[in-house]
């Protein structure tokens, strides 16, 4: 379970297209495959290091039912939110890679420390680690080492297998495929949000609403 958890969260952040991805595509079908995953393989690693951050914060504040409270609300707003967001991106969906701009020309370790930079310059992503990232750690009670360990594998499994896929699509496919990508990824993304926020809103209620109430039953 921790494993899948870390997969899906980490499938939804990649298909949640932004600056990181369009990069991604536009330099891969500029120059090539090796350049895009290079860049690729950078943003994972950005994205792996607010994970165990993540990861390692949320031991310590889910102890207090005050943070468990406000990261379950505010989680799974945040998460309905973005499934919200990219419904809308999918339905008035353009075309965006023509405005991604020129692909500086660079080495691939050069690429690969710019898609760390990108990963981990996005304020999007620290609000998505500090709240929805927080919000499903605590939803799985997992704590000790191997429930991290799988979930960071999940995780980092995912973002390598989005750009493996991302990499070759955008090589293969041109421009056409790009934007047709773009629109399936934001398709699919709303679904996994979907799934989360489901999963977190329900998982809250049982604990916080349903657990409260059996516990202040007499004779229980």
């Amino acid at each position: 379970m921790e494993f899948t958890s870390g997969f899906l969260l980490s499938l939804s952040l990649c298909l949640d297209i932004g600056v990181a991805n369009i990069a991604m595509i536009t330099l891969a079908m500029q120059r090539g495959y090796f350049q895009g995953f290079c860049l690729g393989l950078g943003t994972c690693v950005g994205d792996l290091v607010y994970a165990v951050l993540a990861l390692a914060g949320m031991t310590v504040l889910l102890q207090y039912e005050t943070v468990r409270w406000v990261l379950w609300i505010g989680g799974s707003a945040l998460l309905v939110y973005f499934a919200a967001k990219m419904i809308y991106s999918a339905i008035h969906h353009s075309a965006v890679l023509a405005e991604a701009g020129e692909v500086d020309s660079g080495s691939p370790r050069k690429e690969f420390f710019r898609g760390i930079f990108l990963a981990m310059s996005s304020p999007s992503a620290i609000l998505w680690f500090a709240a929805v990232g927080g919000t499903l750690i605590a939803r799985s009670g997992g704590g000790d080492l191997l429930s991290s360990g799988l979930f960071l594998s999940g995780f980092f499994c995912a973002g390598l297998a989005w750009v493996v896929g991302l990499c070759f699509a955008a090589t293969q496919g041109g421009k056409l495929l790009g934007d047709k990508l773009l629109r399936y990824s934001y398709l699919t993304s709303a679904a996994i949000f979907c799934y989360f926020a489901v999963y977190v809103i329900l998982s809250g209620y049982q604990e916080f609403i349903v657990g409260a109430a059996v516990a202040e039953m007499p004779g229980l």
